[in-house]
């Protein structure tokens, strides 16, 4: 008797799903609950493991179908399960010198890789999903023999010598093409700036890193110090931790500080939870969490969902001053941008300081300039003498 897989239940608010991915093919044998396809909402990826093990049937929904919860996208039939492989053709998921994150580590097995054999380009030499990719790509074209001359394909150069490749935008790609619009009508964006002399925090990171990562397993970054700074001065200015809802201001009465970081699908999002309630260690805990997830791709979509400010770190990437854009509902994103070493004025002497653009962007329907202003403004003082926040002055 076949057994139907189906799509699983979507998060609240998604309505649909892409097939991205199919990973067998019909007639192929299958374990139970290894993987069978990825499918991509606006926020995450869902991966769809086999219910029980035999072969696969025929495909129902090919990749780039839409489809809906509980939609059947194929059948399992009884049959000859795949066996496991031999032990001379097992491919060691990790070794003692290489760390694999889960989606580098299914890609690593789909294709029976050895990893020491792919060249990392991730932090301290990890190997990421986009150099398995990579590196399979270079496999293919050394393997595909050469298409006839005479042969016209989308991606060949044409009679100009110059080629062109369209492909479809992402789940995730068009979704945020989507919220950045419907920011930029909906809401009346304004956008004031400020600068930041980072040396006592510098300091404070110096003089304490060691100590930290010993006692919390965890090293102290930047980005603790910005959110405590934030929560402090939207507890003195609560309008910028709210929200328009029709011809109401609704207030936030928590702080659910949403993180902007890149990942191989593009912009994400995942929210810091109740951030005023957690220590700074608990803070670089979760932010680094996030992180890991978003390169691996297995942020959840509760992480990615809701949140009442957002912070945006353009500094990673080199950026001096941008104006971030409104992550809607919310009314308002701080940006944060490159460390310089500037010559500045301290107490009527020139000095070299290590300072930081700050921009804050506002939903001027509800923030008034002057409230933007002082909010930015306490972001700076905490950050420029960071025992207000011990004092909460």
């Amino acid at each position: 008797m076949s057994t139907q897989v189906r799509v699983p239940a979507l998060p609240e608010s998604v309505n649909d799903a892409t097939v991205a991915a199919w990973h067998k093919a019909p007639g192929d044998p299958v374990q139970q609950d290894e993987l069978l396809l990825d499918l991509e909402t606006d926020k995450v990826v869902l991966e769809v493991p086999a219910p029980v093990a035999g072969v696969l049937g025929p495909i129902l929904a090919e990749s780039g179908a839409l489809v809906q919860t509980d939609a059947v996208l194929t059948t399992i039939e009884p049959g000859q399960a795949a066996a496991a492989p031999p032990q001379h053709q097992a491919v060691p998921a990790e070794t003692t010198d290489i760390v694999l994150t889960p989606a580098v580590r299914r890609l690593v097995k789909e294709h029976k890789l050895d990893p020491s054999q792919i060249p990392a380009t991730g932090q301290d030499g990890r190997l990421q999903k986009s150099d398995v990719q990579r590196y399979l790509a270079t496999q293919s074209a050394v393997a595909e023999p050469a298409a006839p001359a005479a042969a016209s394909t989308s991606e060949q150069m044409n009679s100009t010598g110059r080629d062109e490749k369209r492909v479809p935008m992402s789940r995730l790609r068009a979704r945020v093409a989507e919220r950045l619009l419907e920011a930029q009508q909906h809401a009346a964006i304004l956008t004031t700036f400020n600068e930041v002399d980072l040396q006592t925090v510098i300091g404070l990171r110096k003089q304490y890193k060691d100590l930290f990562e010993k006692t919390h397993e965890v090293r102290l970054g930047f980005m603790p110090f910005f959110v405590r700074a934030v929560v402090a001065a939207l507890q003195k200015f609560p309008v910028l931790n709210a929200s328009v809802d029709g011809q109401d201001i609704l207030y936030h009465n928590y702080y659910d500080i949403g993180i902007a970081v890149g990942s191989p699908r593009g912009l994400v999002v995942p929210v810091v939870r109740d951030a005023d309630q957690l220590s700074m260690a608990g803070l670089e805990q979760t932010i680094r969490q996030f992180g890991q997830k978003a390169k691996a791709g297995s942020l959840s979509f509760d992480e990615l969902t809701g949140g009442t400010f957002t912070i945006s770190n353009g500094g990673v990437y080199g950026s001096m001053l941008s104006t971030p854009i409104l992550n809607p509902p919310q009314s308002a994103i701080l940006g944060m941008h490159n460390i310089v070493e500037r010559p500045v004025v301290v107490d009527g002497e020139i000095t070299i300081r290590p300072m930081m653009y700050l921009a804050l962007s506002y939903d001027h329907r509800i923030i008034d300039g002057s409230d933007a202003v002082r909010f930015l403004v306490s972001v700076k003082d905490a950050l420029e003498d960071p025992a207000r926040l011990l004092l909460q002055v």
